[in-house]
């Protein structure tokens, strides 16, 4: 009789060229991204006058350093020469390029998906840790170091150890103002940001399957943060929706064999997990971090802990954000938002976000990027540009933006930014930035209140 394998058995079968002794699998490659921080990897191949194995199934993005404003003129002469680097490496070894005038051009983990690139059952690297969000598709993803990019690179293939399988099982119904981001803030809350290491996280439940494949990207792009090496979640009708008509997705025949292979992507009853976690959706409420880790995260309702003189850690970051123990987290003023990211840039969030804007001004400055330029069309022709202008917030170009600081968006030292990104910790948006995760809504909260507020409060219209 057949041993029932988890979705992680199956994909990463299907993927193994073989296994050394020591464990280790050599897996082959179906999609390679890569941005202006691959620059290091293109030099290594370079250096030994080795071409790109596979430039079909190798697609380059300008994301990181990407400017959000003026791009007819790039004034950071840093940035110009690292966008450029990318342009010469994909001219030389004939990569498509999604270039910053390119209309599809975004984040690298949105326009994977968005163009059909990102498809279930494949394999997906790119060297960049986010890479886990394309799992939502059934995919297994997960990001690289600069030296397996170069390996990649020249062959198309990848050494990997397989992690271990773990389930987190989501049931019931999310709340009002409860958001993908609310779940992943919560169980790395619950297990912290080792939780999950060394596991590949599989989310499942109905809670899951309701979410959008927006959320579930959300979703399995905050993985990582609580150590898992990536997350994944079935494919299902949603995710055929998702992907039918995008620019790479199977057409014809093709989509009919393609999603008759899909439908195997999923664990077999009886399936073993060394981890099993389940949560009931209705114990979620909106999530904000306080401290300088994921797993440093309350319920928007929650006092600040007050274990300081027994917890190091809890008194460090404290101090760091400036905030004192006991108090309560809900009214914590904040200088600015931000509003974008590979988690949090996608249409559904942009929309989330209007829908507390609408009609109200921002007390605090903030900034809006969508994730790709496709979704900044979208927004504007259903007017969400011009509600968050109406609000005062700036409404700019796509790119990893203010969550990354690389391309000159940044939260100034000393500021507090409510912020729908992924990554709080020390100097990750500015040097002495202060940063709260939360979801897109909970931030558009912020803005119009000038503090972190929960946004279960405004749905109404009442409040305010």
């Amino acid at each position: 009789m057949t041993q029932p394998q988890t979705l992680l058995d199956k994909l990463w079968t299907s993927h193994e060229v073989l296994k050394r002794e020591d464990g280790v699998s050599l897996l082959a490659v179906d999609r390679h991204l890569v941005h202006e921080g691959s620059h290091h990897a293109f030099a290594t191949i370079g250096a030994r006058n080795l071409a790109v194995a596979a430039p079909d199934l190798t697609f380059a993005i300008v994301d990181h350093y990407a400017p959000t404003r003026e791009r007819a003129q790039i004034k950071d002469p840093q940035v110009a020469y690292m966008i450029e680097t990318l342009r010469s490496n994909a001219d030389q070894h004939g990569l498509q390029i999604f270039d910053l005038h390119n209309p599809a051009q975004g984040i690298v983990h949105v326009v994977g998906p968005e163009q059909g690139i990102t498809l279930p059952g494949l394999l997906i690297n790119c060297g960049d840790s986010h890479t886990s969000t394309h799992g939502a598709f059934g995919a297994l993803a997960f990001g690289i170091g600069a030296t397996e990019v170069a390996h990649v690179l020249a062959t198309q293939t990848i050494w990997q150890k397989k992690p271990k399988a773990m389930r987190i099982t989501v049931d019931g119904t999310l709340s009002a103002g409860v958001s993908a981001k609310d779940i992943a803030l919560n169980w790395i809350a619950r297990l912290g940001t080792g939780g999950a290491q060394g596991h590949a996280v599989e989310y499942a439940g109905s809670a899951i399957r309701a979410l959008s494949m927006e959320a579930r990207m959300t979703l399995c792009n905050l993985s990582i943060e609580g150590g898992a090496r990536f997350g994944m979640i079935a494919p299902d009708e949603t995710t055929k929706a998702y992907v039918k008509g995008r620019p790479y997705a199977p057409k014809g025949d093709n989509w009919d064999t393609a999603t008759a292979a899909w439908d195997a992507l999923c664990s077999d009853d009886g399936a073993t997990f060394g981890i099993d976690v389940h949560i009931d959706a209705a114990d979620i409420a909106p999530t904000v971090t306080w401290g300088n880790s994921p797993e440093q995260a309350l319920p928007v309702t929650a006092r600040l802990p007050d274990d300081g003189a027994q917890n190091p850690q809890t008194k460090e970051a404290l101090e760091y954000m400036g905030l004192t123990a006991g108090q309560p987290l809900e009214g914590t003023p904040v200088d600015q938002v931000f509003i974008g990211s590979c988690t949090n840039g996608r249409i559904g969030d942009l929309r989330a976000a209007a829908n507390v804007l609408q009609g109200r001004r921002a007390k605090v400055p903030g900034l809006v990027s969508p994730g790709s330029q496709l979704i900044k069309a979208q927004a504007e022709r259903e007017g969400l540009d011009k509600i968050f202008l109406d609000a005062g917030l700036e409404w700019a170009a796509s790119g990893c933006s203010m969550c990354v600081g690389m391309n000159g968006d940044l939260v100034p030292s000393g500021n507090r930014c409510a912020s729908s990104t992924n990554r709080n910790f020390k100097g990750r948006q500015g040097r002495g930035s202060r940063t709260h995760l939360m979801s897109p809504a909970m931030v558009a909260a912020a803005a119009v209140t000038g503090k972190i507020y929960d946004v279960r409060k405004l749905l109404n219209k009442g409040d305010l």
